[in-house]
């Protein structure tokens, strides 16, 4: 197994840049997560790692070794897609075993290596099937196993559970997750979904227009943005933003017809801020100036959608068996601790 890192990595495409400077240093052992928002740059980042596209300037390291070069057979690495692309002809034993057999392994050994494979991934009773009789999530477990019988030094996974249905995704989910325990391989995997890279990562990086905005564990992401971007991106439901003014030492927030006081150093009298408050960190009161416009009742929690005087959108998360209806009037009531500023114009959070 080895690490991954990148150094002042760039694409272009004649000429336009898409991936602008990338540093990053992926340890070995690591699953790292690449999020953003479609066309951010995390596919193409991913496929400069594999080899599959060009890198226009910057080093590509594996281990030790300066892969920026190399073929993409010659990198050490096995990357698992979408679209699964197994063999139809072919049972899941053979699709497991043709890349080693392409490359002149021994039988014995590739029945071996796609044995240990088969097992890990709970595919034994599936060997002699072929991918049309199979489900999606059992698809895709062969094209993983594909990749590990090749021993890569590092797994690429290109959104591969993007084509599932939300039940599979999770039980897929926790089968990754698991296989990352059991070989303890690097693991660079792509997605938009926020939830997977929460649940899934040792370490988060969010990128957007083709640049780094942060990188961290999963939770430090969470509790500390360095910006409104990821503020916003990470966390389900998304972070409430709303307009503020600096006000004799607090925030005048006009949504919400209140001044709050969060325990940080604010800019002079008259900035303008956003202040940041997550639906789970906020809590309904009767009489206010806001209005329910719809709620959404999941069981266990609800979420209420609210309009503020001034026209700006919340969600406010419910728990317990009281909760809030289409056209209430409410407040809202939240610790000043649990309040996150950022300048309006630089969208950089103020600690």
């Amino acid at each position: 197994m080895a690490g991954v890192e990148l150094k002042g990595v760039i694409k272009r495409y004649g000429d336009v840049q898409v991936i602008h400077g990338i540093d990053l240093d992926i340890e070995e052992g690591e699953f790292c997560v690449f999020v953003g928002p479609s066309g951010c740059g995390k596919s193409t980042l991913l496929r400069m790692i594999a080899g599959l596209e060009e890198t226009s300037d910057g080093t590509v390291m594996i281990g030790p070794r300066d892969v920026t070069r190399e073929d993409p057979s010659q990198r050490g690495v096995a990357m698992v897609f979408q679209t699964y692309a197994l063999y139809p002809h072919m049972t899941v034993e053979e699709n497991m075993g043709f890349g080693l057999k392409m490359n002149g392994h021994p039988k014995a050994e590739i029945k071996q290596k796609v044995g240990e494979a088969s097992r890990i991934l709970k595919l034994d009773e599936y060997l002699k099937r072929k991918p049309a009789a199979l489900s999606g999530g059992q698809r895709q477990r062969v094209a993983i196993g594909r990749a590990i019988v090749r021993g890569p030094e590092v797994f690429l996974f290109d959104e591969p559970l993007s084509n599932l249905d939300a039940e599979l995704r999770v039980e897929m989910r926790v089968e990754i997750a698991r296989l990352h325990k059991e070989i303890g391989a690097t693991m660079i995997y792509v997605t938009h979904d926020q939830v997977e890279a929460m649940t899934m990562a040792d370490k988060i990086v969010v990128l957007r227009s083709g640049r780094i905005e942060q990188v961290g564990a999963p939770l430090d992401l969470y509790r500390d943005p360095d910006n409104r971007f990821v503020a916003g991106f990470i966390g389900s439901p998304s972070m409430n933003f709303l307009k503020g003014v600096v006000t004799e030492g607090a925030v005048e927030v006009a949504a919400l017809g209140t001044r709050v006081s969060p325990p940080v150093t604010l800019p002079s009298e008259g900035a303008e801020v956003v202040v940041g408050m997550r639906p789970e960190h906020l809590e309904l009161s009767q009489g206010g100036s806001l209005t329910v416009d719809l709620t959404e009742a999941l069981g266990g929690v609800s979420y209420a959608y609210l309009t503020a005087s001034t026209g700006e959108k919340l969600i406010v998360e419910e728990r317990g068996d009281i909760r809030s209806s289409e056209g209430d009037k409410v407040g809202l009531t939240i610790a000043p601790e649990r309040i996150m500023v950022f300048d309006a114009a630089t969208e950089r959070r103020i600690r």
